[in-house]
C-alpha cells in the first residue's frame, strides 16, 4: 500500500510517523484543559470530543469521546472500529471537502501533553522471544538446558500489576526488594542494584471473551498495538522467583507509548512467525501471517550526556505472536476484557546488538557496555533515560508508535520512614 495522502501537508512527509495510514488513538491535553480522546495526523491532533460536539464523529451511539479514555470505544467492537477509521480517513483525506470544518479541532502536538490512552484492565507478561528465552537460560542453566521442556509448546507468561501501567515519559523509581547474592548467608532489604529494561511489544485486548477462543478469533480482539518497556530488578527477581515466577521485580512500572495503532493500520506489514521446531496443538497453530514486521530501537541517555543506541531489533522475532497469547490465555475459560495488555515478552535477534535487556546485553554484568560517550553499562544507573521507538515502513511512508521513554530516580532514602 502506498502513502495517503493527506490535506494535513505535515502528514505526507515519508519519514512523519502519523501519515493518513496510520491514524493511532491517544489522549491528550493542552494547558489546564482536561485530557480528551485524539487522533495523530502529521504533527497535529484531530480533538475528538470537539469533533463528535459538531456532529463529525457521530455513531448512532451514546457518546464515545466525552471520556479521557479509548475504552469506550474500544468495547464497541470491530465493526464500529473500522467504521470509525473510515470516517477518520475520510475527514482527513487530501481533498475532503470536510476540510474547513475539521481544522478548527486540529491542535499542534508540540502543544499537547499526553497521557494514558486507556484505561487498563488487568495486565499479563509474556516470555515469548526465543533468542531472550534461549540467552537468559544459558546465563542461568546452561545451553544444554537453556529453553524448559514446555517452551516450545506454549507462552508462557505471568500475570502483572495493570496499577504499575504508566504513559511515556513517566518517571521510574528504583525499586527496594529482597535481596540475596550467591555468597550471602541471608537476604537483605536494599535498594535494587541490578534494574533493567526489556524491549517489548504490548497488544490491547478490545472486547471480552467468555470461553476459549481460536487464534484467528483472538487476532480479531485486539484493537491495537503499543510499545511497551518491562522495567525489570533483575536481583530481586533471582531471589523470589522460586516456585511462583517473577512477582515484585516486575511490579515497579511498565510504560508504553502514547499512541495506540490500530490492528488495521498495521496489516501491510503482517508476517510469518519463525519455523517451529516441535508443532504446536491445534488450538494454537498459526492460521496465516500472525506477526509484524516492526523495526526497534532501543536508546540510553546517562543523565546530561550523550544519547546511545544500545540495541536494535524487530517484532517478527517473536516465536509466539499476541493473538496466540490472548488464544492460550482463554484455554482455562479465563475471561478477557476490553483494556487487559498483553506484553510480548523481550524482544530479542540473533546477534549481540539485537538484545532487547541490559541482562543480555551485559551478559549478567560480565560483559559490560560501553556507550557512545565512553561511559559503561551493566544495568541502568540512577538519572539514565531509556527510549524505545518503532517504526513499519512502507512505500513512502512510516507508522510509528511515539516514544516509550522514562527516567530512572534514585531509590527512595528510606521507603518506611514515617
Amino acid at each position: 500500500m502506498p502513502l495517503m495522502r493527506s490535506w494535513v501537508e505535515s502528514a505526507n512527509a515519508p519519514d512523519c510517523p502519523f501519515p493518513l495510514n496510520n491514524l493511532p488513538y491517544g489522549v491528550f491535553s493542552t494547558g489546564d484543559e482536561e485530557p480528551r480522546c485524539g487522533v495523530a495526523i502529521g504533527s497535529q491532533i484531530l480533538d475528538c470530543r470537539a469533533a463528535e460536539s459538531v456532529g463529525l464523529l457521530n455513531f448512532g451511539t451514546d457518546p464515545l469521546f466525552d471520556v479521557p479514555f479509548w475504552n469506550e470505544v474500544m468495547e464497541q467492537g470491530p465493526e464500529l472500529w473500522d467504521r470509525l477509521r473510515n470516517v477518520l480517513t475520510g475527514l482527513l483525506a487530501e481533498g475532503s471537502s470536510a476540510r474547513a470544518s475539521v481544522e478548527p479541532f486540529l491542535v499542534d502536538q508540540s502543544m499537547a501533553r499526553m497521557h494514558m490512552p486507556f484505561l487498563v484492565s488487568e495486565y499479563t507478561d509474556f516470555y515469548a522471544g526465543r533468542h531472550h528465552a534461549t540467552n537468559v537460560g544459558t546465563m542461568f542453566r546452561g545451553a544444554e538446558n537453556a529453553l524448559p521442556p514446555n517452551w516450545l509448546h506454549i507462552p508462557i507468561g505471568y500475570n502483572g500489576r495493570g496499577s504499575s501501567v504508566v504513559v511515556s515519559g513517566t518517571d521510574v523509581r528504583r525499586p527496594w526488594g529482597q535481596l540475596k547474592g550467591p555468597n550471602d548467608d541471608a537476604p537483605r532489604f536494599a535498594p535494587c542494584a541490578r534494574f533493567d529494561l526489556e524491549l517489548e511489544m504490548g497488544a490491547i485486548v478490545g472486547v471480552e471473551s467468555d470461553g476459549p477462543v481460536t487464534v484467528k478469533e483472538a487476532d480479531e480482539m485486539i484493537f491495537g498495538y503499543v510499545l511497551l518497556n518491562d522495567w525489570s530488578a533483575r536481583d530481586i527477581q533471582a531471589w523470589e522467583y522460586q516456585p511462583l515466577g517473577p512477582f515484585q521485580a516486575k511490579a515497579t512500572a511498565t510504560t508504553i507509548s502514547p499512541w495506540i495503532v490500530t490492528r488495521a493500520a498495521l496489516e501491510p506489514f503482517r508476517c510469518d512467525t519463525p519455523a517451529r521446531e516441535k508443532e504446536l496443538l491445534p488450538h494454537l497453530r498459526d492460521c496465516g501471517p500472525m506477526l509484524y514486521d516492526i523495526d526497534l530501537t532501543v536508546t540510553l541517555t546517562p543523565e546530561g550526556k550523550t544519547p546511545s543506541t544500545i540495541a536494535t531489533a524487530n517484532y517478527n522475532f517473536m516465536y509466539y505472536s499476541s493473538a496466540q497469547q490472548l488464544a492460550h490465555h482463554t484455554t482455562s475459560g479465563c475471561p478477557m476484557n476490553p483494556g487487559d495488555l498483553l506484553g510480548s515478552g523481550t524482544i530479542s535477534g540473533p546477534e549481540k546488538h539485537q538484545r532487547g535487556s541490559l541482562l543480555e546485553l551485559s551478559w549478567g554484568g560480565k560483559e559490560p557496555l560501553t556507550l557512545d560517550g565512553g561511559d559503561t553499562r551493566s544495568f541502568l544507573e540512577d538519572g539514565d533515560r531509556l527510549t524505545l521507538t518503532g517504526v513499519a515502513r512502507g512505500e513512502g511512508f512510516t507508522i510509528g508508535f511515539g516514544e516509550c521513554a522514562g527516567r530512572v530516580l534514585p531509590a527512595l532514602k528510606d521507603p518506611y520512614a514515617r
